[in-house]
């Protein structure tokens, strides 16, 4: 059996990708063919090339898997994303907004970053920056209103930076999607417990759309979706 591309019944930008023993995995259409991030496979239909999306590797990933009906990430969407690592969540990303769209990279570990540069050299729809999410004014001359802040940060206080970012730069009934790493945060709680309080946090001036833990994929997180409402 030869593989085969699909669209996704609800994400456009997203594709399905059937594989020779008739598994079905993500895919993104490769905004840089020929170009591996991660290692993922890549594949080829009528002179399109796509790109695995492996949810082990990409909490987006994940939650779409765990059944999300809300994904604001569109093609030609503006996205601000924070904790960007090494590019891998952030380079499909780049392959679902396309080339009019845009992904602004924020992270903070210099080392991270230089791997992130490599990646945002082949893609011209992502900017990296090296700055510190928890200081928006680092970078508040660099980033112009978004459609979406993607966050996926470890740190404390994960919803009260995602906040303080949308006072910056979230476009009017904009959208967030903040994966929750509940270990991060405090060790000593449940992580139910730890979600709760996050979620309570973002509740200051986002509606939630909806909130989905991702085992098996990642352990101890939840992924939450919600709409600027204040």
């Amino acid at each position: 059996m030869m593989t085969k591309i699909k669209p996704h019944e609800k994400f456009e930008g997203i594709y399905w990708a059937i594989l020779e023993d008739e598994s079905e995995r993500l895919a993104t259409v490769n905004l840089a063919p020929g170009a591996k991030v991660y290692g993922e496979r890549l594949i080829s239909e009528e002179e399109v090339e796509y790109r695995i999306w492996d949810p082990f590797r990409s909490k987006l990933a994940a939650i779409i898997l765990k059944g999300a009906q809300n994904i604001p990430i569109k093609p030609n969407s503006k996205i601000l994303y924070l904790g960007a690592g090494s590019g891998t969540t952030c380079s499909h990303v780049s392959d679902i907004v396309g080339k009019n769209g845009v992904v602004y990279c924020v992270e903070f570990a210099p080392r991270v970053v230089r791997d992130l540069v490599t990646v945002c050299e082949q893609r011209p729809n992502m900017i990296p920056i090296l700055a510190d999410a928890t200081n928006p004014n680092q970078y508040k001359y660099l980033v112009e209103e978004v459609d979406v802040i993607y966050q996926d940060v470890a740190q404390p206080v994960q919803a009260g930076i995602l906040v303080k970012n949308a006072e910056f730069f979230l476009r009017k009934n904009g959208f967030c999607m903040l994966m929750i790493k509940a270990r991060s945060i405090d060790v000593t709680k449940e992580p139910s417990q730890v979600f709760k309080s996050e979620i309570s946090t973002l509740e200051q001036k986002f509606s939630i759309i909806e909130v989905r833990h991702l085992e098996p994929f990642e352990k101890d997180h939840a992924g939450v979706v919600g709409k600027l409402t204040k």
